[in-house]
């Protein structure tokens, strides 16, 4: 089935164009959800509200630009405004203690895994999180974030300076493990 008769389907709330549908994008979806969330268990919960919205919203598609570009922007939109609705996203004043790891990966050379890199950010506190993630992985404006979240541009650049430090004193004292 091509992507416009799966559309075409879908619109109609057709279940088996409705699984396929599911099949095809869960993955890429999922590993946005995965990059807003905390572990897992969110992900997948962000992800299964993602999918409800889009089976609620096929019919706002018009073909016009990327049906999956319009799949990612509808994942990372259900994502925030859950954030929106559990609280107000604003400068957090306290960094949480990372902990006392005595190794270093500028001492043994070593780069951060992916998975280990990905692990420190689904850590950072939610604010500079969701922050650093729509700017550095997606690509949106501090304008943007900022009207998003409904903070301030000045808020949006803090946050994203306190993530970015916060993961690289994460990184600069992880002691990385050679398999």
């Amino acid at each position: 089935m091509t992507q416009k008769e799966l559309i075409k389907k879908c619109k109609k709330g057709n279940r088996a164009a409705q699984e396929e549908l599911y099949r095809t994008y869960s993955a890429v979806l999922f590993g946005i959800c995965l990059k807003y969330s905390r572990n897992k268990t969110e992900a997948e919960d962000n992800l299964h509200d993602s999918f409800m919205t889009i089976f609620e919203k096929i019919h706002q598609f018009g073909a016009k630009g990327s049906f999956e570009g319009w799949l990612k922007r509808i994942t990372v939109n259900t994502v925030l405004q859950k954030y929106r609705k559990k609280e107000p996203l604003s400068l957090v004043t306290e960094v949480p203690d990372e902990g006392d790891d005595p190794g270093s990966a500028e001492e043994s050379g070593q780069e951060p895994s992916l998975s280990t890199l990905l692990k420190f950010v689904q850590e950072l506190p939610e604010k500079y999180r969701i922050t650093f993630n729509l700017y550095v992985l997606d690509g949106y404006s501090h304008k943007e974030i900022s009207e998003s979240l409904g903070t301030s541009e000045g808020t949006s650049k803090s946050n994203l300076a306190r993530a970015r430090a916060i993961l690289r004193d994460r990184i600069k004292n992880t002691k990385i493990n050679i398999a």
